[in-house]
C-alpha cells in the first residue's frame, strides 16, 4: 500500500512539474478538476469501504469460509463470480469488498472470480452497454464472457 502511494504521488508530482513547464496555470487547473472528482466521488468511496467493514464483522468468517473458502470448491468460485457481477460501482466499491471478504477468509480462487466476474459481468454496466452498443453486442459479448469469471477462478485454484 505504501509503495502505491508513493508512486502515485511521484507521478503526480511528475505531472505537476510537467503541467507547470508549460506556464500556462495547466498545473492549478489540475488540481482544481481533480478536486472536483475527489468531491463526486467521496460519498461512494465512504460508504464502499463502511460497506467493506461492515461485511467483515457481520458475516461471520466461518460463513465466507463455507462458502467461498478453499474447502467451498468450485461452488464458491461460482458465488464469487455471480456476486462480483452484482457489486455496484466501479473499482472503488468492488476491490474494498473484495479485499473484506478475502482477509474473512475466501479463497485466492474465490477472489479471482470474483474480480473477473465483476469484470465481465458487471449487471450495472448492461443498460449502459445495450444503450451505447446494442442489444444484439450485448448479448454476445456477455454470451462470449460467460465462462471467463468461473473459469480464471478454477485457474488459479489449480495455480496456487
Amino acid at each position: 500500500m505504501i509503495t502505491a502511494t508513493l508512486t502515485l504521488a511521484a507521478i503526480s508530482l511528475i505531472l505537476f512539474l510537467i503541467a507547470g513547464r508549460r506556464q500556462d496555470g495547466s498545473n492549478v487547473k489540475g488540481i482544481k478538476m481533480g478536486l472536483v472528482m475527489f468531491k463526486k466521488l467521496f460519498p461512494l468511496l465512504v460508504f464502499a469501504f463502511v460497506t467493506a467493514g461492515l461485511l467483515q464483522v457481520i458475516v461471520p468468517p466461518n460463513v465466507i469460509k463455507s462458502l467461498l473458502g478453499n474447502e467451498a470448491g468450485f461452488k464458491g468460485i461460482l458465488i464469487g463470480a455471480i456476486s462480483g457481477a452484482l457489486i455496484p460501482g466501479g473499482p472503488y466499491v468492488a476491490f474494498p469488498v473484495a479485499s473484506s471478504i478475502y482477509k474473512a477468509g475466501a479463497s485466492l480462487a474465490t477472489m479471482v472470480a470474483f474480480i473477473t466476474g465483476w469484470a465481465m459481468w458487471s449487471v450495472g454496466r448492461l443498460p449502459y452497454e445495450i444503450v451505447m452498443v446494442g442489444p444484439r453486442f450485448s448479448l454476445l459479448r456477455y454470451g462470449l464472457a460467460l465462462i471467463f469469471p468461473p473459469l480464471a477462478g478454477v485457474i488459479a485454484w489449480f495455480v496456487f
